[in-house]
């Protein structure tokens, strides 16, 4: 602590990251050695031009001090689903997919919305789940058909991709057996994992549907 805050002061950040980091890892409960680390992320932070970086340092400088943020967040909230266009949406979906689930997987699929005029193809290859808007493919696996406004309770997870065909809603021309494998590829993952040890309050699963990640509060509350 002593030679980690004597280089703090000298401005040796680097320095003393190398020390206090080691002295966290070793003892996450030691406060003292947390806020004094927090100091130094926070200078060499301030520092970086680069905003990944910076920001990497800044959240692990508030970790240190106050824990992991608390609050509910949700990716399929009404206010961030209306906000969200769809291609957003498939970007998110494919962040979520487990390449290991995929790995055997190849498929392609058309997406129309008729109330809003847009078109995708969806491609899953190479675990990898790709878009392109405004194209289709000539020789797509499936063929989805639904309006955005009818669309949007399927990226809440209010309603399945499923029912939606059930009850005709959204229309299809292909291998709806599709819809289910992608729905198996996708994982709920909590977005606020501890930066360091130490930090992290653990919350409580949730039941949630194929396409729903939150809201969760820190605390299991």
């Amino acid at each position: 602590m002593a030679k980690g805050k004597e280089l703090h002061d000298k401005g040796e950040y680097l320095q003393a990251q190398e020390i206090l980091n080691k002295l966290v890892q070793a003892e996450p409960q030691h406060q003292a050695a947390k806020d004094l680390l927090a100091d130094v992320y926070e200078q060499i932070g301030y520092q970086q031009e680069n905003p990944g970086l910076r920001n990497s340092y800044l959240a692990g400088a508030f970790e240190l001090r106050s824990g992991i943020p608390e609050g509910g967040i949700s990716s399929s909230g009404p206010d961030v689903v209306r906000a969200m266009s769809i291609e957003l949406f498939l970007d998110f979906l494919g962040i979520r997919m487990d390449p290991d689930k995929a790995a055997e997987m190849a498929f392609t699929i058309n997406l129309i919305t008729p109330d809003n005029d847009e078109k995708f193809i969806v491609e899953l290859s190479n675990a990898t789940l790709t878009n392109i808007e405004g194209y289709q493919a000539e020789d797509a696996d499936l063929t989805i058909t639904i309006n955005r406004s009818d669309l949007e309770p399927v990226m809440m997870g209010l309603k399945t991709l499923e029912s939606q065909i059930a009850d005709g809603t959204a229309k299809v021309e292909g291998d709806t057996s599709i819809i289910g494998k992608l729905a198996s590829t996708l994982v709920a993952f909590d977005p606020r994992f501890e930066i360091l040890p130490g930090t992290a309050v653990r919350p409580a699963e949730e039941d949630l549907t194929d396409y729903e990640v939150g809201p969760v509060n820190v605390r299991g509350e």
